[in-house]
C-alpha cells in the first residue's frame, strides 16, 4: 500500500520513539527498554489521541526492526472482550519460543478496560505462565477499570493531554506534508474541537484536505460538526440577560441548522461556561445546572425539553445576579 492510500492518522504515525510528538518523560523510559532490551509489562493510561498506540507500535519498531510481525501483536480489547480472546489469540502468540535469545516478544491490548473481569483474570494468569517470552502493554482510557491483580504486575505510565505548542507543531508537520495552508484561525479551531487529540485533529485535517487544500476554521467546524464558541456563548448571554426567546433562537440554530445533539450542546456550554463575564458564583451554578441536564438527557429524557429548561434555569440565575 502506498503512502497515499494510507490514512493519515497511520501515515503521520511515527515509526521510532526519535519522532514522538510530546510525552517525552514516557518517551525517554521507552528508549532505555530498547536499549537494554529487558522491560516490565505496562499499562499505557490516558485520553484518546495522547500517543499510547503510537508509544507501543514506535517501541516495538525500535525493537524488532524488520521482525515486529513475527514478534509484535496488536489487539483491540473492546472488540475482542471475551475470557475466549485471551484464551486463544493472546495465549497461542504468547506461547511461541522468543525471537533469539533473551529477547521477548510484546502483546498490546488497546482498550484493554473494556474486557471482561473473567477475561482479565485470565490474562493475569496467562501473564504469570509466559513471562519469560512475552511482555504485555495494556492500554486503558481508565486504568482503575483494570483489576488489582494485573495492575499489580505492570509499570504504569499515564499520559497527558498535548499541548498547544506540541498541537501546532504537529498541524505544521502535516501542513509540510500534504502541501497545505491552514489559517491562524483554522488553526484555532483545529486545537479547540480536538481537545488534545491527535487522532481527531488528524482526520479533521484530511477531511478537510480532500476538499481544499486552504483550511480555515469554517471548515473545521463543519466537518467536526461543531459550532463557533461565540455562537454557545451569545446563547448563554441571551439566557442569562433573561431574554430566553433569543436565547431559544440560538438554541434552534444549533439544534437545527448545525445537527447537535443536546450532548453536544451541553458540552460546548460547558467548555465554555468559564469564559462568560458574569461572577464566578454565577459560573459555579452554571456547571453545576449543565451536570444536572446532562445526566438527565443520558437518562433518557427529551433534549429539546432538558436544553429548554436549562436556558430557562440560566435566565433566573442572571436575574439573581442582578437582584
Amino acid at each position: 500500500m502506498s503512502l497515499v492510500d494510507l490514512s493519515w492518522t497511520e501515515k503521520y504515525r511515527p515509526s521510532s520513539l526519535d519522532s514522538v510528538l510530546g510525552q517525552k518523560p514516557i518517551v525517554e523510559r521507552l528508549k532505555a527498554f530498547v536499549a537494554s532490551k529487558s522491560f516490565p509489562n505496562m499499562i499505557f493510561s490516558g485520553n484518546a489521541g495522547v500517543g499510547k498506540t503510537t508509544c507501543a507500535i514506535a517501541m516495538a519498531k525500535d525493537l524488532y526492526k524488520d521482525n515486529i510481525n513475527e514478534a509484535f501483536l496488536e489487539l483491540n480489547a473492546s472488540d475482542t472482550r471475551g475470557i475466549e480472546v485471551i484464551r486463544g489469540k493472546v495465549k497461542e502468540f504468547a506461547r511461541t519460543v522468543a525471537l533469539s535469545g533473551d529477547m521477548v516478544k510484546i502483546i498490546f491490548l488497546d482498550e484493554a478496560d473494556s474486557l471482561t473481569p473473567e477475561a482479565q483474570h485470565a490474562l493475569r494468569r496467562t501473564m504469570e505462565k509466559y513471562s519469560a517470552t512475552t511482555r504485555f502493554i495494556l492500554s486503558a482510557n481508565y486504568a482503575s477499570k483494570i483489576i488489582d491483580p494485573i495492575q499489580s504486575r505492570c509499570v504504569v505510565f499515564r499520559f497527558k493531554q498535548h499541548s498547544e505548542e506540541e498541537m501546532l507543531e504537529y498541524i505544521a508537520r502535516v501542513e509540510k506534508g500534504e502541501g497545505l495552508q491552514v489559517s491562524d484561525s483554522g488553526k484555532e479551531a483545529l486545537l479547540y474541537v480536538s481537545e488534545g487529540d491527535l487522532r481527531k485533529l488528524t482526520n479533521i485535517m484530511q477531511s478537510a484536505g480532500f476538499k481544499n487544500k486552504s483550511i480555515t476554521d469554517k471548515d473545521v467546524y463543519e466537518i467536526a460538526e461543531r459550532v463557533r464558541p461565540k455562537e454557545v456563548i451569545a446563547m448563554m448571554r441571551y439566557a442569562l440577560s433573561g431574554d430566553f426567546i433569543k436565547a431559544r433562537t440560538e438554541l434552534n440554530k444549533l439544534a437545527i441548522t448545525y445537527g447537535m445533539s443536546g450532548e453536544d450542546i451541553l458540552l460546548q456550554c460547558y467548555r465554555e461556561a468559564l469564559n462568560l463575564d458574569v461572577p464566578d458564583k454565577t459560573k459555579l451554578r452554571i456547571i453545576s445546572a449543565i451536570g444536572d441536564y446532562n445526566f438527565r438527557i443520558t437518562e433518557g429524557a427529551n433534549d429539546r425539553i432538558q436544553l429548554e429548561a436549562m436556558l430557562a434555569r440560566m435566565a433566573l440565575f442572571g436575574m439573581d445576579s442582578t437582584a
